[in-house]
């Protein structure tokens, strides 16, 4: 096999669930049937990497200093979401009808891989609530270990802006039956019942 088929399938080996077999299989279509479209993605690809950047307000993916959703007069900027990363800002956009601004952290607290405060970007967090006109600050990070310690350090760091911290809620999901849920959804679901009022 030749160096160039060789560094072309290890480099369709970065992206996320793709093997050898999977890199080798995309890289043999490409040359053998779709070289026309190989080479748009090569283009698209290399734009892509050189023009987008992130938002200098909320941190997504964006090709101007403020994205379209920052810049958006039709967005309620009294209501902020916190995400972990852009493709869960991706989905709420495309699940609900949320209509306020969002906080993309690119990542969670994680000590052991490097990842503080600083690095999630909470100091520019911090002086967006500082600026008085967010009222509720939506902790919208995944339920693992280090998504529960970055929702405690945000539900901190909205108390001290004089911002109202809330959490999705996690649980049940809609259609499931409780027998199929595993224990701990169960039991976190169990301790965050609400009243029916």
């Amino acid at each position: 096999m030749s160096k160039l088929l060789t560094d072309l399938i290890e480099a369709l080996r970065c992206l996320p669930g793709v093997g050898g077999k999977s890199a080798q299989r995309m890289a043999f279509h490409l040359l053998e049937r779709d070289r026309e479209r190989g080479l748009r993605l090569s283009q698209v690809l290399g734009q892509a990497m050189r023009d987008i950047g992130n938002c200098s307000r909320c941190r997504n993916f964006s090709e101007t200093p403020v994205c379209t959703l920052c810049a958006s007069s039709s967005r309620d900027r009294q209501v902020l979401c916190v995400v972990e990363s852009p493709t869960e800002l991706a989905a709420i956009e495309q699940a609900t009808g949320y209509r306020g601004q969002y906080f993309v952290l690119l990542g969670r607290l994680s000590p052991l891989d490097g990842l503080g405060p600083q690095e999630l970007g909470l100091d520019l967090l911090a002086d967006r609530l500082a600026e008085g006109e967010i009222e509720e600050m939506i902790i919208a990070t995944n339920p693992t270990v280090e998504g529960e310690a970055t929702a405690h350090y945000l539900a901190q760091l909205a108390r001290a802006g004089n911002v109202r911290p809330t959490r999705l809620a996690h649980g049940v999901p809609l259609g499931g039956e409780l027998e199929y849920v595993d224990r701990g959804t169960l039991a976190h679901a169990f301790g965050s019942r609400q009243s029916l009022d």
